[in-house]
């Protein structure tokens, strides 16, 4: 099984990327180079160095964005999929974050926060935090009844229902809206520094698309997308280690 998946992969990118080359050298638009050229300009860029120098500036609001999503999203979700009047009361904010236009609400932040790492920060928290509250609650609120009566018959206290019962059970669910929050925070921290202030991976994409390098960059979009899929397959297997008795299907299965 684990052979036919890597095929798959490695048949898929073939494909993918084939496709690519041939487009950009029919070609189908001069701003859209074959991947042979992009991955040219993707190692220029890892070998003088602007590469790893953009990055440093970007992962800065991805990481902190993602750990205050995680450690207030797994909590803010567990509180509402435990209180009938908290989901009434919370759920709905979490709701429209997710469905609200990003694009309108960046200048809002740029006006109370500046063009500094916080806006970024912010911009990352509402892409991510969202979809790891709802995906909480939802988990914590279906947890199955049956499992809950039966702490409750040996004698169980809310705690120990809590943390034995309820968030075990959860888990699963929780680390897969964790995933997807991640996902989310990676659209939200190159969104961030294509329209609050070029710096970073997309200070490279603004300023090649200025001067017309597109090699350079369909590279750096490249590189995100990269560092996204290996970042996400590291939580993938992270989970499919932590709850292997859980049979669930993967894409990449």
């Amino acid at each position: 099984m684990a052979n036919r998946s890597l095929m798959l992969k490695l048949l898929s990118a073939f494909l993918i990327f084939g496709a690519w080359e041939i487009a950009g050298r029919i070609p189908v638009s001069y701003a859209f180079p074959p991947f042979s050229e992009a991955m040219i300009a993707l190692g220029k860029l890892a070998l003088n160095g602007a590469l790893w120098v953009a990055y440093a500036e970007t992962l800065k609001p991805l990481i902190v964005g993602v750990a205050i999503s995680t450690v207030f999203g797994i909590g803010l979700g567990v509180w509402i999929g435990l209180s009938k009047f908290f989901d009434w009361l919370v759920s709905p904010i979490f709701i429209v974050m997710q469905s609200a236009p990003l694009a309108a609400l960046i200048p809002l932040l740029v006006m109370a926060y500046g063009i500094g790492l916080t806006s970024k920060v912010f911009v990352v928290c509402i892409m991510a935090m969202p979809v790891i509250v709802l995906n909480t609650a939802g988990a914590v609120r279906h947890t199955p009844e049956n499992i809950k009566a039966m702490c409750k018959s040996f004698m169980g206290t809310r705690r120990d229902m809590l943390l034995k019962i309820i968030i075990p059970a959860a888990s699963p669910l929780i680390f897969s809206g964790l995933r997807l929050g991640v996902s989310a925070g990676f659209i939200g921290a190159i969104l961030s520094e294509l329209k609050i202030t070029p710096t970073g991976v997309g200070d490279i994409i603004t300023f090649s698309r200025s001067i017309a390098d597109y090699p350079s960059m369909y590279a750096a979009i490249f590189s995100i997308i990269v560092l996204a899929v290996l970042f996400l397959n590291l939580l993938e297997r992270t989970e499919k280690q932590l709850f292997k008795g859980n049979d669930r299907g993967y894409v990449s299965d």
